[in-house]
């Protein structure tokens, strides 16, 4: 097979490897927000939307919520973005490539989190907490970078508002076809289980969930890399 190009799956399809990586991924997105969200302090490493309106709620002084780490998780997001898209340039024409390379900066860095949570005592609001939610957000923006170059509809790996819209508006209910329900469906249950398992996880350490999700992203890797 082509390390450049393969049969695609169609659109709404579960088919393939790729999808099927992409909803790993989608699942460590649950696990890895939990684990800054839950444990970290009010902030996530992946959803730069919800960071987005917690930094503003922050800033107007609500709810107590802080406002430096949703900075330093966007400024670390935006980052691995950058260093998303220099890959993508690095690796034009070979997307198999660049995915795996994507995947292994993604083990690494969340391997890095999990080494810092377990040699340091981990605080919210403190540097701490502060420096593993810049480790992952960097991870996730390396991430999210490569996944929307992929352009595999509906499976961004962090972002679901789209999918639900897609998932209702194109529903029979609506008086759509119901095209794309099945990975649209699987997408949001990705990455509910991931964030019900990163809240479990997370209940016993941080350093647990980071494990998993470290395991899961490793998974993903082996999974593209044997069957791609």
């Amino acid at each position: 097979m082509s390390s450049t190009t393969a049969a695609e799956p169609g659109p709404g399809s579960l088919r393939g490897v790729l999808p099927r990586v992409l909803l790993v991924l989608t699942l460590t997105t649950g696990i890895i927000d939990a684990v800054s969200y839950l444990g970290l302090g009010r902030v996530f490493s992946a959803n730069m939307t919800g960071n987005v309106v917690l930094l503003g709620f922050g800033i107007a002084g609500t709810g107590g919520l802080p406002v430096i780490a949703p900075l330093v998780s966007a400024l670390a997001f935006v980052l691995g973005a950058i260093a998303g898209g220099r890959l993508a340039l690095a690796t034009a024409g070979r997307r198999r490539r660049q995915i795996t390379t994507t995947l292994m900066i993604e083990v690494a860095l969340i391997a890095v989190a999990g080494a810092l949570a377990a040699i340091v005592n981990v605080q919210a609001d403190h540097v701490t907490g502060d420096a593993i939610i810049a480790v992952l957000a960097l991870a996730m923006g390396v991430r999210n970078a490569t996944v929307r170059g992929l352009g595999v509809p509906d499976l961004t790996t962090t972002v679901l508002t789209m999918t639900l819209t897609g998932l209702s508006a194109d529903s029979r209910l609506a008086g759509g076809s119901g095209k794309g329900t099945v990975r649209r469906t699987a997408a949001v249950v990705s990455m509910l289980v991931g964030a019900m398992i990163g809240a479990l996880a997370v209940k016993s350490s941080l350093v647990l969930a980071l494990i998993l999700a470290a395991v899961l992203a490793l998974v993903a890797l082996g999974a593209y890399w044997r069957f791609s």
